[in-house]
């Protein structure tokens, strides 16, 4: 892996290990918190890569829309709905129920520097 894919993929792992249970964030808003040029795709990738670490709650980045489109790169498909599950939101046909209310957005973080 190329070593600024590397970085934003470190960058990226960082943030959505800040995502609260019971949260969803999206490929978006997170690009958009780093200021990703290459945007929710660079994010995407990211969580495809992540499955080998066991510390990145993945099943917490869904699409703009709050569907699970990541699904297929669990080890099993159900795995992501059942997480999401198991941390109280509610799935119909792959999309959370009532986006909206569990979704967390990281541009509202209030940073040290």
């Amino acid at each position: 892996m190329e070593k600024s894919k590397e970085n934003h993929f470190d960058l990226i792992y960082q943030v959505v290990r800040l995502i609260p249970e019971g949260k969803v964030t999206s490929y978006g808003a997170i690009a958009s918190y780093l200021g990703l040029k290459s945007g929710a795709r660079m994010v995407g990738y990211a969580m495809n890569a992540s499955h080998t670490q066991m510390d990145i709650p993945a099943h917490r980045v869904v699409n703009r829309n709050g569907v699970l489109t990541g699904k297929h790169h669990f080890s099993q498909p159900e795995e992501m709905q059942q997480k999401l599950e198991a941390e109280g939101l509610q799935i119909e046909k792959d999309q959370i129920k009532d986006f909206n209310t569990h979704f967390w957005d990281p541009n509202e973080l209030e940073l040290d520097h």
